[in-house]
């Protein structure tokens, strides 16, 4: 007893070592699709919502704990589920269309939304990103889902009830049901949606149920031929009614359409067909795995794996497909544009401000065939709205600032992809590089500014010109790229490499940062790096300095030379995380989220910085980009209902950490490099899809060892500072040794330095 005694220090003092995975062949269980869902408008962990679908399905089902309406459409700290909601919902910012709702009930029929609404408990709900079940307590109902592309399967447990009951709610703003008792089946279509669609969008929507049933619900608009009921009011809702046993099971098969009935009944047929329930969700669950494979990754502690495959799987909605298959087998689609049902591709629900910057990229890398069909829907975009979206939700979207569709577009043909007429997207990159289009966030918004003075003025009331003026010139960097690609004249190609460059004239060596500038030529006075909006766009002059993608070279030689860079990027986290919200009148959640992260004035919850971490690759300190990225890791990112920083933005925060993950990130999309961190797990394959694999290791890897020590590329040391894209494409072998300690004496000489047009020869 006495030496039991003596042992209790000495074991409560051991150090607890994580437990780490080899190997992961489910990698879809270790998904948590409710990662980010405890948000709020005050403060975003994410802003997501469980979505329950395919990778870049057309429709996406998740419970709704929000009234109608709402865009948090889905809070983890909500006690009440009132509805399961198709939706296309790509942020709570842009909300949502073409939704309705399914909800079982038992008892006396309540219709409205509050007073239906049941009480839930996370205890009992299961959400992954194949299937979703939850018990409605109210109703002692059980309600399954599992998805396709454009379709889903219900399956709904009841008690023993004479008065058992579904709700179809097809929303308000303009909808229809026609309720056919004879052939168990509901039609119907809602027409709620965001904004940004013509003036006949609908979508169209079917219902089979296995069970016969009765008409419950009657309006004083209702239509009835003796057959079937129709109800067509500007809030149209529908409810059947059965006797049900004690666990019977109904079940309901749903499909959608936005170009007919007819086509939503052929997705129906074509997607589910005969299958059951079991089989949809067996099909489901071997679509997610195949699709999460492409990236294994071993040697992570518990949570570390499953932060990884719940952000890759965030990663794989955006953007979503719009685009259906009719009976000949061939792509057609509604377009949001004129809205006409047209041949070919179509894709919605992103804003390339957010996603130029590592979801596509990622795309290129490891799903360039999506992104084919993605750039055959921007030709799309481009001869029925006569541009290229910035924000499509699902038309054009007034918001953020920016030209990166030409990063989107650039960047997939020079890192290879073909098949799609490149010469034309190239003339839409230049139709938006010198033209203000019919919104802001169309075309350049201060195009004659820019072009003339070589940036957007902070005094002629265009806001955010700063922010403007620097996305604009790496837009330009991307063109100038792609036309060299393609051979365009000289003076062409010459014109946007000089307009690339238009940074350097917004930048202060009084203050070292950038700042916005007057059309007379004077900085914009007074000047608070702090403040956040004005010149900036969610953000302040520590965030967008380092805005300059393709040419950090060129900046490290405006702020006079390395030591003055590094130094100035260690300031970023040495800075209190003070902020002047003057121009917002309020502190705005990506204010708050930077504030209490204590990370200083780095922001990672918003897009404008998340490059920044790699950018001592460039001035000879790559480890300090070691240390940060993994900090970051840690810090900012958890499998948890609260588990990421700041909106987690139509798949970019979760490109970010999956990126950094593996070891490297795409400072400069248009570019061929990727510029090095260092990996988080012991070994990582990436499966490509030419066949080709990539392999990661790194030997000794762990929290405390994550520095590189040495590296080693297909067997031959090396010793530069980031990765070649057409390299890793013609597969890889990627050893690195791992340390406690930085290794000051790599990476440390200029021809090691990653790509900036300042040094391109």
């Amino acid at each position: 007893m006495k030496i039991f005694k003596c042992l209790i220090p000495l074991l409560f003092s051991l150090p607890v070592v994580a437990q780490r995975v080899d190997r992961i062949t489910d990698p879809v269980e270790w998904v948590n699709p409710l990662m980010g869902s405890a948000s709020s408008g005050d403060l975003s962990n994410g802003n997501t919502y469980p979505a329950i679908a395919l990778p870049w399905g057309m429709n996406t089902w998740t419970p709704q704990t929000g009234p109608m309406g709402d865009g948090w459409q889905y809070t983890y700290d909500a006690n009440k589920i009132r509805g399961f909601k198709q939706t296309h919902q790509p942020s709570p910012w842009m909300n949502d269309y073409g939704q309705f709702s399914i909800f079982p009930e038992t008892g006396k029929i309540k219709i409205k939304e509050d007073e239906r609404a049941s009480w839930f408990s996370h205890k009992a709900e299961t959400a992954k990103p194949y299937y979703y079940s939850v018990y409605l307590a109210d109703y002692d109902v059980t309600t399954e889902i599992v998805p396709t592309e454009r379709a889903a399967s219900f399956r709904i447990t009841f008690p023993k009830s004479d008065s058992s009951h579904i709700i179809i709610d097809a929303f308000d703003k303009g909808s229809y049901l026609k309720i056919d008792p004879a052939n168990q089946k509901i039609s119907g279509y809602s027409t709620r949606n965001s904004g940004n669609v013509p003036g006949n969008f609908k979508n169209y929507f079917v219902i089979y149920f296995d069970k016969p049933f009765v008409v419950n619900r009657h309006t004083a608009n209702d239509k009835s031929d003796g057959r079937t009921i129709e109800i067509s009011e500007d809030h149209a809702i529908a409810v059947v009614n059965f006797k049900t046993t004690a666990g019977e099971q109904v079940h309901l098969k749903v499909a959608s359409s936005f170009i007919s009935y007819e086509q939503a009944e052929l997705n129906l047929k074509r997607e589910l067909g005969d299958d059951n329930f079991e089989t949809t969700r067996i099909k489901a669950k071997s679509v997610w795995n195949k699709t999460l494979n492409r990236v294994q990754v071993a040697g992570g502690t518990v949570d570390q794996m499953r932060t990884f495959y719940s952000c890759l799987y965030r990663i794989l909605f955006f953007p979503n497909k719009l685009y259906e298959i009719d009976a000949s087998g061939a792509a057609v689609h509604y377009s949001p544009y004129n809205g006409k049902v047209l041949s070919g591709y179509m894709f919605a629900g992103t804003g390339f401000w957010d996603t130029f910057r590592a979801l596509y990229p990622f795309l290129n890398l490891m799903y360039p065939a999506i992104n084919k069909e993605m750039q055959r829907g921007l030709l799309n975009d481009y001869k029925e709205g006569g541009w290229l979206p910035e924000w499509s939700s699902p038309g054009y979207s007034d918001i953020m600032v920016g030209n990166n569709s030409a990063s989107v577009v650039s960047e997939a043909y020079l890192k290879g992809l073909r098949g799609y007429n490149i010469d034309t997207l190239y003339q839409a990159l230049l139709h938006g590089a010198n033209h203000e289009g019919p919104i802001s966030a169309v075309g350049r918004y201060g195009v004659k500014y820019y072009n003339e003075l070589g940036y957007v003025p902070y005094d002629v009331k265009i806001d955010e010109s700063a922010a403007r003026t620097l996305e604009y010139a790496y837009d330009d960097f991307a063109i100038y790229q792609l036309g060299k690609k393609l051979g365009r004249p000289a003076a062409e190609i010459n014109l946007y490499k000089k307009r690339s460059l238009n940074y350097q004239n917004l930048f202060d060596r009084s203050t070292g940062l950038m700042r916005g500038k007057n059309k007379d030529g004077s900085f914009q006075t007074p000047f608070n790096p702090f403040k956040w909006g004005g010149a900036f766009t969610e953000g302040n002059s520590w965030h967008y300095t380092w805005g300059v993608f393709h040419d950090v070279q060129g900046l490290i030689n405006l702020m006079g030379g390395n030591k003055q860079f590094v130094n100035k990027l260690d300031s970023v986290f040495i800075l209190p995380p003070v902020f002047d919200d003057s121009y917002y009148g309020g502190v705005i959640h990506e204010i708050r989220e930077m504030q209490i992260m204590n990370m200083g004035q780095y922001a990672h919850g918003n897009q404008p910085i998340q490059h920044m971490l790699y950018l001592y690759n460039y001035a000879g300190e790559p480890w300090k980009t070691q240390y940060w990225v993994r900090e970051a890791m840690n810090r900012l990112y958890k499998a948890t209902p609260d588990g990421y920083c700041g909106d987690e933005d139509n798949g970019q925060t979760s490109a970010w950490y999956v990126f950094s993950a593996i070891g490297f990130y795409p400072v400069c999309p248009a570019s061929d490099q990727y510029v090095l961190g260092a990996p988080l797990f012991g070994k990582i394959t990436l499966n490509l899809e030419n066949g080709k694999t990539v392999i990661i290791s790194s030997q000794n890897n762990s929290d405390a060892n994550r520095y590189i020590k040495s590296v080693k590329f297909n067997g031959k040391p090396y010793e530069h500072n980031w990765l070649s894209h057409h390299k890793l494409f013609d597969g890889a072998t990627i050893d690195m040794q791992m340390q406690n300690i930085p290794n000051k004496q790599r990476g440390i000489k200029p021809t090691d330095y990653p790509f900036s047009l300042s040094n391109d020869k």
